[in-house]
């Protein structure tokens, strides 16, 4: 296991070496996946060269799978000509937007790519190192406050889960993210199916232990801006709640009610009259120190849409920093926030190279579309310039364009 300064190294020296590492990045994808249906309509069966690829696999888009996962989600065709992976397919994702075709939300397969568990180990890891260089972790105040939601799972008509890309660790390796988390609630409040019960939970559980809480954080900023209105609205019930030590909320999950009354413990009536005293205050300017004294960080995606919610997070955390999130989609990890106190609108992401193969199609911010026919790599991109990112990914995507990231280069 690396440590994080040599987790970080790690990453640096990729970042220096940039276009060795995308190169390699699109050979090593290209060995595996050549012989796929997808990119057989393009390239011979054995043909893994990469200048061949870039000259004669064009531009896609999510409707030029949709076939293939349709397929794949019924269960059919996996195993004779595999198409779009040669690796075993896990589960689903879901992407923002719809398909055009069905108006569905957007699958994205997760198959068990070895390449893909390796980048994607880089990604998430060195996030967590970037974090834990800022504020290094602490013996007794070690809890974070996680708004995340893992139960709105489906399955398909072949038998596969299909979930948010968060939920993915909750249902296939659920004590090593539970540990890693360091949440206040338990795992069955994550893995509830109600959205409201479950954030109302998470506060519960987040107060009873208000002083072991080192962080909170959420995916998106749209999420903590929620939690804390829930906060507002049900402030007195949730001082009930603590000063019984049960959960009064109606929560048709069993499971998931039993679990959040172990963690209450029991009548808390000193706990609660504290608590009581802040709220009834109803400042809720810097709220989140005076309920959470010890908490050193909010942390969220707050870029795009999300920058909207931006100033009002910053209402409520007062002097707590507000971090940005790091740029992760469900398609592949694509880069890093090594400097996330700064606002959004300053906000800059390193790329990884190793994450994926990225190629850049000039971006017109005035017009808001791609301009000209060039499409450039790495070496290509000009500083100062906007562009639209197309990926190659090891999870059988393929010059896909993600369409909603516009990217500039900054150095």
């Amino acid at each position: 296991m690396l440590t994080d300064e040599e987790l970080l190294l790690k990453i640096e020296e990729s970042t220096q070496n940039a276009i060795h590492h995308q190169d390699e990045t699109l050979r090593s994808i290209l060995r595996r996946q050549c012989g796929v249906r997808y990119l057989r309509r393009y390239l011979s069966p054995a043909d893994d060269d990469a200048a061949a690829f870039k000259r004669t696999v064009p531009l896609s888009c999510y409707d030029d799978y949709a076939d293939y996962i349709n397929q794949m989600a019924d269960g059919g065709q996996l195993d004779e000509q595999p198409l779009l992976s040669v690796d075993p397919l896990v589960c689903f994702f879901y992407s923002s937007g719809t398909n055009s075709v069905n108006m569905k939300p957007k699958l994205v397969p997760y198959f068990d790519s070895s390449l893909s568990k390796a980048a994607s180990f880089i990604a998430h890891q060195g996030a967590s190192a970037i974090l834990r260089r800022s504020f290094p972790l602490r013996c007794e105040v070690n809890k974070v406050l996680s708004f995340l939601y893992a139960g709105n799972v489906s399955t398909t008509k072949g038998g596969f889960k299909a979930m948010a890309a968060s939920s993915y660790p909750f249902h296939f390796n659920t004590n090593a993210v539970l540990q890693n988390l360091r949440s206040t609630s338990p795992r069955e409040v994550f893995l509830g199916s109600n959205i409201e019960q479950q954030m109302y939970s998470h506060l519960l559980c987040s107060l009873r232990n208000c002083d072991l809480i080192d962080g909170i954080q959420a995916a998106y900023a749209v999420g903590l801006t929620r939690a804390f209105s829930l906060l507002e609205s049900r402030w007195e019930q949730l001082c009930n709640d603590i000063e019984h030590g049960i959960l009064s909320l109606e929560v048709d999950d069993v499971a998931m009610r039993d679990s959040v009354n172990e963690v209450l413990g029991g009548s808390q009536p000193s706990l609660s009259k504290r608590l009581r005293l802040v709220f009834e205050n109803k400042n809720w300017k810097g709220i989140v120190s005076k309920l959470w004294p010890n908490v050193r960080y909010v942390k969220c995606v707050t870029t795009g849409s999300m920058m909207q919610y931006y100033s009002k997070l910053k209402f409520y955390a007062g002097e707590v920093p507000v971090l940005g999130g790091d740029y992760f989609a469900s398609e592949c990890s694509i880069g890093l926030n090594l400097d996330s106190k700064q606002p959004p609108e300053k906000t800059k992401y390193v790329m990884l190279p190793t994450a994926a193969y990225f190629e850049f199609l000039p971006f017109d911010t005035n017009e808001n579309k791609v301009v000209g026919e060039e499409i450039y790599d790495f070496a290509g991109v000009e500083v100062g310039k906007f562009y639209e990112l197309v990926v190659t990914t090891y999870r059988g995507f393929y010059r896909y364009r993600l369409g909603t990231f516009q990217w500039k280069r900054y150095r």
